[in-house]
């Protein structure tokens, strides 16, 4: 059985039904997912950190120690990207999802590619 938790930027106040954040970390909240075996097993939230605090990297060390596995995103920059893959968290791109739940019935179908520094943000906010 494989479990992980996935984690959606998301508009408030979180959720399945909720509207993709679409760059990570200016999102209002997150949305956790435990899935088991590709299926919903559990949805809770976590709120963002201030970007101030420490930049870009603060989402990154608070969804790490979380024990997060996988981040679905439509955007963020390099130097984040860098930080997931350090802290061994697979970061997707969310495609077209307009919902957190959408995103994440793409991701257990397997329709969405891995994030690379091609698609990252070049200073957009």
């Amino acid at each position: 059985m494989e479990k992980i938790l996935v984690a959606v930027p998301s508009n408030n106040p979180g959720g399945l039904e909720a509207g993709m954040g679409m760059h990570f970390g200016h999102c209002d909240i997150y949305t956790l997912v435990e899935m088991e075996n590709g299926a919903v097993k559990s949805v809770s939230t976590m709120e963002n950190g201030s970007h101030e605090e420490g930049g870009c990297l603060v989402p990154v060390q608070r969804l790490a120690e979380r024990k997060v596995n996988v981040l679905l995103s439509g955007g963020m920059g390099m130097r984040p990207l860098n930080g997931f893959m350090e802290a061994g968290i697979d970061v997707f791109h969310s495609g077209l999802a307009t919902t957190v739940g959408a995103a994440v019935q793409a991701f257990a179908e397997g329709k969405l590619q891995k994030f690379s520094a091609d698609a990252t943000c070049k200073g957009c906010h």
